[in-house]
């Protein structure tokens, strides 16, 4: 309706009502003038989205022609983009050398698993380099923490991606060093939590078998092979932390009342020795549902103490009671995560034609090469090299195990 019609028709209305005076059309034009200018700005506003739509590409929009939700942009700077699209990224790699798997923001010089694959997802595009320090804003989460020197098989981590990075599997292991290998990616749920998620984690720790065996030397012998009485006894020692158990000595400031010092493991046991070098070597396997800070390392530590005669069987179930128990950790060298289950997430969404299972089996090739070609050989060399478990048994029978105190790590 226009304003002189508008203004003839109240004229008009006046007269048969008597009721609209002319101090009410004057207001009344004055709100049609502002409703007016309101619906002249609201049409340039639409005009002005309509033209920015035609700059975002088109595999960006969706089929009512509005921004995709996989990226977003940070309100003070409209040139950053924020990924919203979650990956899982599955990784291999050997220990030695790096401070573990945690960057430590406060330490830059001490190399880490983290550091070099997230320098490595900037450099390939995958990531802005603004959020290099804030990693938490990308949703960044690991399945599993490891220590200092430990590999892995089958780690994972999850994290937001730009959609403009393609093939980023070939891209970013082309800017990891060799110790360090994506072996695949996989688009996983906005609320995906790898270390929640994650039903039960299975890990290995290679020995050698002098160190399961009293009657053996204390530094690798080649003509020594472990008595199939003492490898039996091991396992039968294994066998004990099957359960749950409280496993508050088995870590560090848990208090033996604390819920979460309880563990669930599913399976430990010792597999048939192999030489290496002329050296006999074991592998000690282990799997739980989850694990506490050197939880794996303390329990190897106090089998090969039980082996060396160093403390009673009996002491094993006794490190399972209220009494403070100061176990040394065995070496890092020695200890791998071989695998992260995720079984309910894949029943539950493997399936739904939206995202893939999350599964090793057809990555098992490029993880065996990895295994046989990278991890295996450090180990065991280093372990030949440096006699780590040579010097830490050594320490052992010196170690008192009722006083408690700190530790030094080997």
């Amino acid at each position: 309706m226009f304003p002189g019609c508008a203004s003839a028709f109240c004229k008009s209305l006046c007269k048969k009502m008597g009721r609209i005076t002319l101090s009410h059309l004057r207001s009344w034009e004055r709100c049609h003038s502002a409703f007016t200018s309101i619906y002249k700005a609201d049409e340039m506003a639409c005009q002005s989205m309509a033209k920015n739509k035609e700059d975002v590409p088109h595999e960006e929009l969706d089929p009512a022609g509005t921004i995709n939700a996989s990226v977003e942009v940070l309100e003070n700077n409209s040139n950053i983009q924020i990924p919203k699209r979650k990956f899982a990224i599955m990784l291999a790699y050997c220990g030695r050398g790096y401070y573990g798997m945690q960057m430590d923001l406060t330490r830059p010089n001490f190399p880490t698993i983290e550091s070099a694959l997230i320098s490595a997802l900037i450099q390939a595009r995958c990531i802005p380099e603004m959020f290099y320090m804030q990693m938490k804003q990308l949703k960044f989460q690991r399945c599993a923490r490891t220590d200092k020197g430990v590999s892995a098989l089958s780690q994972l981590v999850s994290v937001r991606l730009l959609p403009s990075c393609s093939n980023p599997v070939e891209k970013i292991n082309s800017h990891l060093p060799p110790e360090i290998l994506i072996i695949d990616m996989k688009r996983v749920t906005k609320g995906f939590c790898p270390k929640k998620m994650c039903d039960k984690r299975s890990y290995s720790y290679m020995v050698p078998t002098f160190a399961l065996s009293c009657c053996a030397p204390s530094v690798p012998d080649s003509n020594f092979r472990m008595p199939r009485e003492d490898f039996h006894n091991i396992n039968n020692l294994l066998s004990f932390y099957k359960g749950t158990h409280n496993f508050h000595n088995f870590t560090s400031r848990k208090a033996f009342e604390d819920p979460s010092s309880f563990r669930h493991m599913l399976d430990v046991s010792c597999s048939e020795p192999f030489v290496f070098h002329g050296t006999e070597f074991a592998q000690i396997h282990i799997t739980g549902q989850s694990f506490m800070l050197y939880q794996i390392r303390k329990m190897v530590g106090l089998i090969i103490a039980i082996a060396q005669g160093i403390v009673p069987a009996d002491f094993l179930p006794q490190c399972m009671q209220r009494e403070k128990i100061n176990i040394p950790p065995a070496p890092g060298l020695g200890l791998v995560l071989e695998r992260v289950h995720f079984d309910w997430y894949n029943k539950r969404y493997g399936g739904d034609g939206f995202h893939q299972p999350i599964s090793w089996e057809k990555s098992m090739p490029t993880v065996s090469v990895f295994w046989e070609e990278r991890i295996l050989p450090d180990i065991l060399e280093g372990e030949l090299e440096n006699l780590s478990m040579s010097y830490w048994i050594e320490k052992l029978n010196r170690h008192n195990f009722l006083m408690f105190q700190n530790y030094k790590e080997v």
